[in-house]
């Protein structure tokens, strides 16, 4: 007797799982997205540093003139170039106007505004506290150095020489950008804290929306005051950012160029050089362009090593974290 196959009755074998394609072990398969990458990193970073390293070692007046080996003598003259010590001198306050103070109060400021306005007043306040202080980060570095270049007036016209003259009763024509070493560097460390405050309290208050609530209510059930909780509370959890946002405001510090340049040009007679001020002027001015990228070159040396010791500082306090 014939058997006969019902056409609605499946079979009971297991379907064959899908084949995935296996790719070729010649093929670039995804590499080939990152090429267009590489080669603008290439040639808009790295080429134009290795040539900058490679001019150091020469002696070149611009233009269509004959480049001259002269070995370690840029370099050598770095040491005993006043104006370029004076320049990294600088870089220290600099440093604690862009990194210290700013990270300092943007922790504090963000602890406030996460542990207190935002739990008693509500999270609509404290975004909007947290954009007004970030506000500076968006103007313009030029906007925001006419705006303080207004504000510093020698004359009477200026608002704080205005101000000043209200309080005392006498006229007051203090000249803050040009008078003295103190008042300009002053000046310009106000700048800068003034535009640099708003990062680290971003950076700070997206950290804390990770930490659990209960965390702080624990806290407050122990009796425990707002800096207790700041201590043992906000400061571990955060301090991975913390490490993150010293960092790129270290980096920052010893690349500035703006602020001096908007506001002082390097004066009173070149007392508030920056190095990338000290390098640029050097190449527009100067009759050694080596000597320019030699400036430029140990900018980028002192870069790379300051990542480096972050880097690691930070790895090795993972580590014991772990």
């Amino acid at each position: 007797m014939s058997s006969t196959k019902v056409p609605w009755v499946r079979s009971t074998r297991p379907a064959e799982p899908a084949r995935i394609p296996q790719r070729g072990a010649g093929k670039l398969g995804y590499w080939l997205y990152f090429i267009p990458g590489i080669i603008l990193v290439g040639i808009i970073i790295f080429w134009p540093i290795v040539r900058n390293f490679r001019l150091s070692f020469y002696h070149w007046r611009g233009g269509r003139a004959e480049e001259q080996w002269a070995g370690l003598e840029n370099w050598a003259a770095l040491f005993q170039d006043e104006e370029y010590i004076q320049s990294f001198q600088n870089i220290i306050l600099v440093i604690i106007a862009m990194v210290i103070i700013p990270t300092v109060l943007g922790l504090i400021i963000a602890a406030l505004l996460f542990d207190v306005v935002g739990r008693r007043f509500g999270n609509k306040l404290s975004s909007f506290l947290r954009a007004t202080y970030y506000l500076p980060q968006i103007l313009p570095i030029a906007v925001a150095g006419v705006l303080f270049g207004w504000l510093l007036k020698p004359d009477s016209s200026g608002v704080f020489n205005q101000f000043l003259s209200t309080i005392t009763g006498d006229a007051v024509e203090v000249n803050w950008l040009g008078g003295s070493y103190g008042t300009a560097m002053a000046s310009v460390m106000i700048l800068m804290i003034w535009i640099q405050i708003g990062y680290p309290v971003v950076i700070f208050m997206a950290a804390l929306q990770r930490v659990d609530p209960e965390l702080y209510e624990a806290a407050e059930l122990d009796n425990a005051n707002w800096f207790q909780r700041f201590r043992a509370i906000t400061l571990p959890m955060i301090r991975p950012e913390v490490f993150v946002v010293s960092l790129t405001t270290t980096i920052a510090a010893l690349k500035v160029f703006a602020p001096v340049f908007i506001l002082t040009q390097g004066g009173p007679n070149k007392s508030t050089y920056v190095p990338s001020f000290y390098a640029y002027n050097e190449f527009i001015n100067g009759t050694d362009k080596g000597y320019a990228a030699a400036i430029a070159s140990s900018i980028t040396i002192v870069v790379f090593v300051v990542a480096v010791i972050f880097i690691r500082v930070q790895n090795r306090a993972e580590r014991k974290d772990a």
